[in-house]
């Protein structure tokens, strides 16, 4: 391809990493290996590559998981004083499920006084009435109390994919895991799984406005109110 010498002064080609400068009849190349570019004549000798560098260290996250499926109290006690707590499938092995259960004022044996307000769904919507020691999915997956995410996620899509990118749901430790671990809750951490919506709350001690309320030893800073602008155009009285 003839290339004039004005076109050979400002023609630029990317391809593969590579910049290639075509000017003043020779040919130079950026290699972006480092941060630095150095260019280097076209058929010199290049030196042995950079070796690759080594990919950071990642330090693991931890999630703050149930131990397993969940214990009811008896409210009764073992004879070392200690409270005495059932599997679910005690009881509900010899009962017959009731999908149309809904309230906790429906409930005359156990969960008496159970806060239930969780849309339209009834116990059985996330409790498996096969294994009452487990959970299940929409299509009646079986899920383990320890991945109760996977049944939450199913409906509260937007909460779940602003988890995902750690805008959702408390943690600590570090944010960029390359200089530390970081421990996460999950749903049920912060939310009552039966009654998830947080209540409306007031802050008892409103935030410090450092303008308005100075710290002690500080004065206050004076502001000024704004005015209008006034125009600086002579008035306008129209065409004669």
């Amino acid at each position: 391809m003839a290339v004039s010498k004005k076109q050979a002064r400002a023609l630029v080609i990317f391809s593969g990493g590579i910049v290639l400068v075509f000017g003043g009849g020779q040919v130079f190349h950026h290699v972006f290996a480092s941060n630095r570019q150095e260019p280097v004549a076209a058929g010199a000798a290049a030196g042995p590559a950079a070796p690759a560098p080594e990919p950071a260290t990642l330090h693991p996250v931890h999630y703050r998981l149930p131990s397993g499926a969940p214990r009811v109290s008896t409210g009764t006690t073992d004879p070392g004083g200690q409270p005495v707590a059932v599997a679910c499938s005690t009881c509900h092995t010899t009962t017959k499920p009731n999908f149309q259960t809904h309230s906790g004022a429906q409930l005359v044996q156990f969960h008496q006084g159970l806060n239930y307000v969780h849309g339209n769904l009834t116990c059985l919507s996330c409790h498996n009435d096969q294994d009452y020691n487990s959970l299940h999915l929409a299509n009646h997956q079986r899920v383990e109390f320890t991945d109760v995410m996977q049944l939450c996620a199913q409906c509260h899509g937007h909460q779940w994919e602003s988890y995902q990118h750690g805008a959702h749901g408390g943690m600590n430790g570090h944010w960029d895991l390359t200089r530390g671990a970081r421990t996460r809750n999950i749903c049920t951490n912060c939310h009552d799984p039966h009654a998830p919506k947080f209540p409306l709350v007031q802050p008892i001690f409103p935030p410090r406005d450092r303008i308005s309320v100075p710290l002690p030893g500080h004065q206050l800073q004076e502001t000024t109110s704004l005015k209008p602008a006034t125009s600086t155009s002579p008035p306008h009285h129209g065409t004669p």
